[in-house]
């Protein structure tokens, strides 16, 4: 199953949450029941963004060249 990092702008927290593609978190409340960690006193209801980063990509090539262009990632 993926792995996505989203971020909550509400308490500058960033979780990854594992779901399928078709699958989508919005809030908070969301992301922590996914999670498996406790919402702390940040409302549920909070939205979240996903955040997408080039490390994230899978190649079999043996020196593969990230979406920002570099062998090596420092974008983020």
């Amino acid at each position: 199953m993926p792995s996505y990092d989203y971020h909550c702008p509400a308490n500058d927290r960033t979780v990854e949450a594992k779901h399928r593609m078709s699958e989508t978190i919005s809030t908070w409340g969301e992301l922590c029941e996914n999670a498996g960690i406790d919402p702390g006193n940040t409302d549920l209801k909070s939205p979240v963004e996903k955040v997408f980063t080039c490390c994230q990509v899978s190649t079999r090539s043996a020196t593969p060249e990230l979406p920002c262009g570099r062998s090596k990632c420092a974008c983020h």
